[in-house]
Protein backbone atom coordinates (compact mmCIF):
# COMPACT_ATOMS: atom_id res chain seq x y z
CA UNK A 1 0.00 0.00 0.00
CA UNK A 2 1.01 3.41 -0.65
CA UNK A 3 -1.22 6.04 1.29
CA UNK A 4 0.46 9.14 2.08
CA UNK A 5 -0.96 12.17 4.12
CA UNK A 6 -1.84 14.80 1.63
CA UNK A 7 -1.50 17.31 4.33
CA UNK A 8 1.02 16.43 7.18
CA UNK A 9 0.90 18.41 10.82
CA UNK A 10 3.35 17.83 13.21
CA UNK A 11 3.79 19.21 16.87
CA UNK A 12 7.16 19.65 17.73
CA UNK A 13 7.19 18.85 21.14
CA UNK A 14 10.06 18.20 23.47
CA UNK A 15 13.02 20.35 22.94
CA UNK A 16 13.14 21.66 25.87
CA UNK A 17 12.70 17.84 27.75
CA UNK A 18 15.40 16.16 25.78
CA UNK A 19 17.91 19.08 26.69
CA UNK A 20 16.80 18.32 30.79
CA UNK A 21 17.36 14.99 30.54
CA UNK A 22 21.05 15.43 29.41
CA UNK A 23 21.68 18.15 31.75
CA UNK A 24 21.82 20.60 28.80
CA UNK A 25 20.37 24.21 28.75
CA UNK A 26 17.07 24.40 26.57
CA UNK A 27 18.43 26.27 24.16
CA UNK A 28 20.88 23.28 23.02
CA UNK A 29 17.44 21.00 22.95
CA UNK A 30 15.59 23.57 20.59
CA UNK A 31 19.40 23.73 18.04
CA UNK A 32 18.72 20.20 17.94
CA UNK A 33 15.00 20.64 17.15
CA UNK A 34 15.87 23.26 14.87
CA UNK A 35 18.17 20.95 12.77
CA UNK A 36 15.55 18.56 12.45
CA UNK A 37 13.07 20.58 10.32
CA UNK A 38 15.21 21.02 7.09
CA UNK A 39 15.32 17.10 7.27
CA UNK A 40 11.92 15.72 8.24
CA UNK A 41 11.15 18.29 5.34
CA UNK A 42 13.04 16.25 2.49
CA UNK A 43 11.43 12.84 4.21
CA UNK A 44 8.32 13.91 3.75
CA UNK A 45 8.98 15.42 0.28
CA UNK A 46 10.67 12.18 -0.69
CA UNK A 47 7.63 10.18 0.52
CA UNK A 48 5.21 11.88 -1.55
CA UNK A 49 3.81 14.97 1.30
CA UNK A 50 2.31 17.77 -0.43
CA UNK A 51 2.17 20.20 2.50
CA UNK A 52 3.90 19.55 5.53
CA UNK A 53 2.65 22.05 8.31
CA UNK A 54 5.36 22.18 11.44
CA UNK A 55 3.85 23.34 15.04
CA UNK A 56 6.98 25.86 15.56
CA UNK A 57 5.84 28.74 18.12
CA UNK A 58 2.72 29.31 19.60
CA UNK A 59 0.64 32.05 20.78
CA UNK A 60 0.78 30.17 24.63
CA UNK A 61 4.87 30.07 23.83
CA UNK A 62 4.99 34.18 24.08
CA UNK A 63 4.09 33.47 28.09
CA UNK A 64 8.31 31.52 28.49
CA UNK A 65 11.07 33.13 29.55
CA UNK A 66 11.98 36.56 27.39
CA UNK A 67 15.83 35.50 27.49
CA UNK A 68 14.50 31.92 25.73
CA UNK A 69 11.79 33.64 23.63
CA UNK A 70 14.45 35.92 21.96
CA UNK A 71 16.72 32.69 21.58
CA UNK A 72 13.90 31.03 19.76
CA UNK A 73 12.92 33.64 17.20
CA UNK A 74 17.07 34.45 16.39
CA UNK A 75 17.00 30.99 15.70
CA UNK A 76 14.26 30.91 13.99
CA UNK A 77 15.48 34.11 11.82
CA UNK A 78 18.81 31.89 11.17
CA UNK A 79 16.85 28.93 10.04
CA UNK A 80 14.89 30.08 7.20
CA UNK A 81 18.44 32.88 6.00
CA UNK A 82 20.49 29.87 5.63
CA UNK A 83 18.33 27.32 4.38
CA UNK A 84 16.22 29.41 1.49
CA UNK A 85 18.68 28.37 -1.08
CA UNK A 86 18.73 24.83 -0.21
CA UNK A 87 14.94 24.24 -0.14
CA UNK A 88 14.49 26.11 -3.01
CA UNK A 89 16.70 23.58 -4.80
CA UNK A 90 14.09 21.15 -3.52
CA UNK A 91 11.34 22.78 -5.42
CA UNK A 92 10.26 23.35 -1.57
CA UNK A 93 7.76 26.64 -1.04
CA UNK A 94 7.89 27.82 1.93
CA UNK A 95 4.96 29.69 3.63
CA UNK A 96 4.45 31.08 7.67
CA UNK A 97 1.26 31.21 9.51
CA UNK A 98 -0.13 32.63 12.57
CA UNK A 99 0.18 36.48 14.03
CA UNK A 100 3.46 36.97 11.89
CA UNK A 101 2.68 40.77 13.15
CA UNK A 102 4.19 40.10 16.54
CA UNK A 103 7.15 38.51 15.45
CA UNK A 104 10.50 40.80 15.46
CA UNK A 105 10.97 42.56 12.38
CA UNK A 106 13.96 40.78 11.90
CA UNK A 107 12.07 37.41 11.47
CA UNK A 108 9.51 38.71 9.52
CA UNK A 109 11.67 40.06 6.97
CA UNK A 110 13.88 36.80 6.81
CA UNK A 111 10.06 34.96 5.86
CA UNK A 112 8.90 37.67 3.52
CA UNK A 113 12.31 36.94 1.63
CA UNK A 114 11.83 32.99 2.18
CA UNK A 115 8.49 32.66 1.10
CA UNK A 116 9.45 35.25 -1.95
CA UNK A 117 12.06 33.27 -3.29
CA UNK A 118 9.88 29.75 -3.03
CA UNK A 119 6.79 30.94 -4.23
CA UNK A 120 6.47 29.22 -7.60
CA UNK A 121 7.73 25.83 -6.13
CA UNK A 122 5.17 23.20 -6.80
CA UNK A 123 7.06 20.05 -4.85
CA UNK A 124 5.88 20.55 -1.80
CA UNK A 125 4.53 23.33 0.64
CA UNK A 126 6.34 23.97 4.30
CA UNK A 127 3.58 25.93 6.50
CA UNK A 128 5.79 27.21 9.67
CA UNK A 129 2.69 27.76 12.12
CA UNK A 130 4.45 30.70 14.08
CA UNK A 131 2.94 32.67 16.90
CA UNK A 132 -0.05 30.55 15.95
CA UNK A 133 -3.10 29.40 17.74
CA UNK A 134 -6.11 27.66 16.52
CA UNK A 135 -8.51 29.61 18.13
CA UNK A 136 -7.06 32.90 16.95
CA UNK A 137 -6.49 31.32 13.24
CA UNK A 138 -10.61 30.97 13.53
CA UNK A 139 -11.46 34.61 15.11
CA UNK A 140 -9.36 36.27 12.25
CA UNK A 141 -11.02 34.08 9.54
CA UNK A 142 -14.57 35.39 10.81
CA UNK A 143 -12.92 38.78 10.57
CA UNK A 144 -12.16 38.04 6.93
CA UNK A 145 -15.79 37.05 6.20
CA UNK A 146 -17.23 40.12 8.25
CA UNK A 147 -15.06 42.15 5.94
CA UNK A 148 -16.20 40.58 2.74
CA UNK A 149 -20.02 41.41 3.94
CA UNK A 150 -20.99 37.95 3.06
CA UNK A 151 -24.41 37.65 3.65
CA UNK A 152 -25.37 35.04 7.23
CA UNK A 153 -27.42 32.89 4.96
CA UNK A 154 -24.26 32.45 2.81
CA UNK A 155 -22.09 31.69 5.38
CA UNK A 156 -21.51 27.66 5.47
CA UNK A 157 -18.43 25.34 6.53
CA UNK A 158 -16.38 25.69 3.59
CA UNK A 159 -16.90 29.65 3.73
CA UNK A 160 -14.88 29.70 7.08
CA UNK A 161 -12.31 26.98 5.52
CA UNK A 162 -11.38 29.24 2.83
CA UNK A 163 -10.51 32.19 4.68
CA UNK A 164 -8.43 29.50 7.17
CA UNK A 165 -4.69 30.16 6.58
CA UNK A 166 -4.23 26.28 5.67
CA UNK A 167 -6.32 23.16 4.35
CA UNK A 168 -7.70 20.45 6.21
CA UNK A 169 -5.48 17.95 7.52
CA UNK A 170 -4.69 13.92 6.98
CA UNK A 171 -2.48 13.10 9.73
CA UNK A 172 -0.86 14.71 12.52
CA UNK A 173 1.92 13.56 14.39
CA UNK A 174 2.94 14.72 18.24
CA UNK A 175 6.12 14.00 19.65
CA UNK A 176 7.33 14.33 23.46
CA UNK A 177 4.92 11.86 25.29
CA UNK A 178 1.83 14.15 25.35
CA UNK A 179 -1.11 13.40 23.93
CA UNK A 180 -3.68 16.61 22.84
CA UNK A 181 -3.95 19.25 20.24
CA UNK A 182 -2.54 22.05 22.09
CA UNK A 183 -4.22 24.27 19.53
CA UNK A 184 -3.28 23.46 16.44
CA UNK A 185 -4.96 23.43 13.60
CA UNK A 186 -8.23 22.88 15.66
CA UNK A 187 -10.73 23.42 12.46
CA UNK A 188 -8.45 21.45 9.95
CA UNK A 189 -8.43 18.17 12.49
CA UNK A 190 -11.66 17.67 12.60
CA UNK A 191 -11.46 14.10 10.83
CA UNK A 192 -7.55 14.02 10.71
CA UNK A 193 -6.16 11.15 12.12
CA UNK A 194 -3.82 11.36 15.06
CA UNK A 195 -0.41 9.53 16.22
CA UNK A 196 1.89 10.43 19.08
CA UNK A 197 4.99 9.34 19.16
CA UNK A 198 6.86 8.78 22.67
CA UNK A 199 9.83 10.04 21.72
CA UNK A 200 11.55 13.70 21.83
CA UNK A 201 11.26 15.82 19.01
CA UNK A 202 14.97 16.21 18.39
CA UNK A 203 15.29 12.25 18.91
CA UNK A 204 12.68 11.68 16.08
CA UNK A 205 14.01 9.92 12.84
CA UNK A 206 12.98 8.64 9.04
CA UNK A 207 11.83 5.65 10.93
CA UNK A 208 9.87 6.93 13.23
CA UNK A 209 8.24 9.11 10.45
CA UNK A 210 7.80 5.56 8.31
CA UNK A 211 6.23 3.80 11.09
CA UNK A 212 3.86 6.65 11.57
CA UNK A 213 3.17 5.94 7.28
CA UNK A 214 2.36 2.50 8.59
CA UNK A 215 0.26 2.97 11.03
CA UNK A 216 -1.71 5.63 8.72
CA UNK A 217 -1.92 3.26 6.09
CA UNK A 218 -3.76 0.66 8.42
CA UNK A 219 -6.78 3.23 9.43
CA UNK A 220 -10.11 3.58 7.96
CA UNK A 221 -11.46 6.94 7.39
CA UNK A 222 -15.06 7.15 7.06
CA UNK A 223 -15.26 10.94 7.55
CA UNK A 224 -18.60 10.11 9.80
CA UNK A 225 -20.04 7.44 6.95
Amino acid sequence: MTKIPFHLGIILDGNRRWAKERELPPFEGHKKGIQKVKEMARWCKNRGVKILTLFVFSTENWKRPEKEVNFLMRLASRFFNENIKELAKEKVKIRAIGQLEKLPKSLQKSIKKAEESTKNNKEMTLNFALSYGGRTEIVEAMKKILKKKIPLEKITEDTISQNLWTSDLDLIIRTGKEQRLSNFLIWQAAYSELYFCPKYWPDFNEKDLEEAFEDFRTRKRRFGK
